[in-house]
């Protein structure tokens, strides 16, 4: 059973009406949210998420979110509840009603993670690249698409995801029309060759990875060799692995790309999930 938790602590039925249809996170998809995964209690890369959550919001020009409140219903969500022992924690920030006085509407809910990510997660995916429409260097000259914000306007990534399914795949590589790989629509793109670890900047309009980010500090740690950098789509043929990473996800392997099956990462997957979860 999902749990859901106001800004003030107030824990409030997940099935029973909450949100005004005037609100303009669901008229226009005008909020924010962030994905925390908890495992045993304990969130992960609370604080990252929480200064990404307070990124999208100055990028939308919305009030900034407060901690406090963020923590409270954190906090009143796992001491509800009696699911599993992770969690899908989402965080949901919008502008608020239509007309209204400007205050947001915020809430935080706890899910299950599905059985069909935690399957993704042992198996392995198909992926296609997708073209999604903009240049590696249209994030820098016009802002006002939001590109690197996380907006509640995910309609576009997951027609992406359909159009996977219709393709024979479950996951989509976004890339640019000059050749450059972006992320997935849910996750971020992890390139590896021999013991270096790549992954695309979030200058080029993508979402700063939290997830890759702690995969990327257990990494250096041990040895290898990690680089924030432009990664040509061509280039991810020659690696000797791809990965998605999120919350959710955790580290994916990538096993078939575009219809063709990719050479056996299954022992990179392997020490890259142990990377990860040295973390913790």
């Amino acid at each position: 059973m999902p749990v859901l938790a106001l800004l003030d602590g107030t824990i409030a039925d997940p099935a029973q009406p909450l949100i005004r249809v005037d609100d303009l996170g669901l008229m226009r998809g005008d909020g924010i949210f962030e994905t925390v995964l908890v495992v045993d209690g304990k969130p992960r890369e609370l604080g990252p998420h929480f200064d990404r959550l307070v990124c999208s919001a100055a990028m939308l020009d919305m009030p900034e979110p407060s901690r406090a409140d963020f923590d409270r219903a954190t906090q009143a969500v796992l001491d509800n509840w009696t699911g599993g022992s992770e969690i899908a924690l989402k965080w949901v920030y919008t502008r608020g009603i239509e007309g209204g006085d400007g205050t947001p509407t915020g809430f935080a809910l706890g899910l299950e993670i599905s059985e069909t990510v935690q399957r993704q997660r042992a198996t392995g995916i198909a992926a296609i690249t997708l073209d999604r429409g903009f240049d590696s260097d249209v994030a820098q000259r016009a802002p006002w698409l939001l590109l690197g914000a996380k907006t509640l306007s995910y309609a576009v990534n997951m027609a992406a995801l359909r159009e996977a399914a219709r393709r024979g795949a479950e996951e989509v590589i976004f890339t640019t029309p000059d050749g450059f790989v972006l992320e997935g629509p849910t996750s971020t793109l992890i390139a590896v060759y021999g013991k270096t670890l790549r992954t695309p900047p979030a200058t080029i309009g993508i979402l700063p990875g939290t997830t890759q980010a702690a995969l990327f500090r257990a990494a250096e740690r041990e040895g290898w060799s990690v680089k924030t950098e432009p990664v040509r789509v061509s280039e991810l043929a020659e690696a000797d692995g791809l990965f998605f990473a999120s919350s959710v996800r955790k580290i994916t392997r990538l096993h078939t790309l575009d219809g063709t099956a990719l050479p056996d990462s299954t022992a990179v997957h392997s020490e890259l999930t142990r990377l990860y979860d040295s973390e913790y």
